[in-house]
């Protein structure tokens, strides 16, 4: 090969990476997501805001304490909880589990009508695959899901119906093992602890249902957005049991059409993750013995230890909610 051609090839592979690159979506942090002015939304932009920094939110975690959350945002409360009425669960004893909550909301503008928008597409194994190949899922059935069965579980059961009967849902077991440093941390915090408790798992595992939003819920889903339009679709993805740290989750997707431009949409996704403050309150217990320091719950959580890495779970809850709604917003711009 000349050295003609060589330079070539390799100003074509450089333009083509380069091309690739600027398609890429990027993530803009905001304070909040519904503040910014819809046409000021850049095409391939995600505008992102959480609630770390919320006068709600803890300041030594960033997470807002559940009963805070459900008292002052009765509106997210009924979209976003696993459902309307959840409540704090009452365990042995009488013992109450108090839970704390990270929520992350983003928008984006896609070039195409929302009525040519097919997010029935998405209510699969495929898409989970594609917006986080570390997680690994498989089907399950209602008979599978555990607040179906398990009486210890059935808080999490919603109190009209069993998680998975619905003919139109999907429902799934996912399981993800943690990267990096976090495995040989958890290794050795199994060896330092007790030899009667239970040793903690360096993985997670979660069962979940994806289904359609369906009316009347659709329609009412602008007071959730605070955007003044026409919602042509919905999707709900539902972790109603997690083997450790997470008492549920939910990720909700709203289409909507632009509302002055015929052939654009606004997509705004939310993303839901209420924690166990038992696991949050062992944070003395891990800061007190050096070797554990980076193993601090609240801050692997959010991503402020030096242990986090990736972009998937092990990266903490900020930068994993970024990675998986910019996945979505690629899959649904190329789709």
């Amino acid at each position: 090969m000349s050295l003609y051609r060589a330079a070539a090839l390799i100003a074509a592979c450089v333009a083509t990476c380069a091309s690739a690159a600027a398609q890429e979506f990027q993530v803009e942090d905001v304070p909040a997501a519904a503040s910014v002015p819809i046409e000021q939304i850049k095409p391939r932009t995600v505008i992102f805001a959480d609630q770390r920094n919320d006068k709600l939110a803890d300041s030594s975690t960033g997470l807002i304490p559940f009963d805070d959350w459900t008292r002052s945002r009765p509106v997210q409360r009924r979209f976003l909880s696993l459902f309307p009425s959840f409540v704090e669960p009452t365990l042995k004893q009488q013992t109450k589990l108090k839970l704390s909550v990270y929520q992350a909301e983003a928008r984006f503008r896609l070039p195409k009508p929302a009525a040519a928008l097919d997010l029935s597409r998405y209510a699969s194994v495929a898409f989970l695959e594609q917006i986080d190949p570390a997680v690994k899922h498989r089907p399950i059935t209602a008979s599978d899901a555990v607040p179906n069965k398990d009486a210890g579980a059935a808080h999490n059961r919603p109190p009209d119906r069993r998680w998975c009967e619905d003919a139109k849902a999907v429902c799934v077991q996912s399981r993800y093992t943690f990267e990096g440093k976090i495995p040989s941390g958890i290794q050795l915090a199994n060896k330092l602890r007790e030899e009667s408790k239970k040793p903690i798992p360096d993985f997670i595992e979660f069962q979940s249902e994806i289904m359609l939003v369906a009316q009347p819920h659709l329609a009412e889903l602008p007071s959730l957005t605070g955007l003044d339009s026409t919602v042509t679709s919905g999707l709900e993805q539902n972790i109603f049991w997690v083997n450790q740290v997470i008492q549920f989750g939910k990720l909700l997707a709203v289409l909507q059409q632009h509302p002055t431009e015929r052939d654009a949409a606004i997509a705004t996704v939310y993303i839901l993750i209420a924690v166990r403050n038992d696991v949050l309150n062992k944070q003395k217990e891990y800061s007190n013995t050096p070797m554990l320091r980076n193993l601090v719950p609240a801050q692997l959580l959010m991503g402020n230890s030096s242990f986090n890495s990736g972009d998937s779970l092990s990266a903490g809850l900020p930068k994993y909610a970024k990675s998986r709604i910019k996945a979505i917003a690629e899959i649904m711009e190329r789709e």
